[in-house]
């Protein structure tokens, strides 16, 4: 085979390979999965792979094929009213270390932090104070070591008591915090 004949089945093969990219794009890159466990807010695990544009998951379960859930339970309430100031949602530093406090004695694997208002003010504006006010919360657990599962604000829709007197308003201004032990 000559120097001219090597040259025109480079060329071919070059010009085949332009044309398959050009017809199904360019070659796909190795993908990269980022494996971990993430914890549902009911306490169950489960794996999940994840490169980033999609990702897999399915439930985490023990040999004889039960889901591996940790046990869940009310283990603090936070009366918004002492922690945060009417309409706020910063903590002083008196409330932050007493919630510092609470998360170092509260020997929990994990936490959920779940805002909630009285019905004052708008749904919007519910929903949005008490989402900043339990990630405010969240915040000083993960400060602390706590390892933050999910964090939620629920505005006024899940009150604890009557939003029609003021004893009831107040129940419901709170912060509740879910241990996973």
């Amino acid at each position: 085979m000559g120097a001219r004949s090597t040259a025109y089945l480079f060329v071919s093969i070059l010009l085949g390979l332009l044309a398959l990219v050009f017809a199904f794009g360019s070659p796909a890159r190795a993908e990269v999965y980022t494996p971990g466990i993430w914890i549902d807010p009911d306490g169950c695990e489960h794996w999940v792979m994840d490169d980033g544009a999609e990702g897999y998951m399915s439930p985490r379960r023990t040999r004889d094929g039960r889901p591996v859930c940790r046990r869940s339970a009310i283990c603090g309430i936070v009366p918004t009213d002492t922690m945060f100031a009417a309409g706020r949602a910063d903590l002083g530093p008196a409330q932050r270390q007493s919630l510092q406090r609470f998360f170092a004695e509260a020997q929990a694997y994990g936490v959920l932090v779940h805002g909630h208002t009285d019905s004052s003010g708008s749904d919007a504006a519910n929903m949005a104070l008490s989402t900043r006010r339990a990630e405010a919360v969240a915040d000083v657990a993960r400060a602390a070591g706590t390892r933050v599962v999910d964090v939620t604000g629920y505005g006024e829709r899940q009150p604890r008591a009557s939003n029609a007197t003021a004893e009831g308003m107040r129940q419901n201004r709170r912060v509740e915090l879910y241990c996973l032990r």
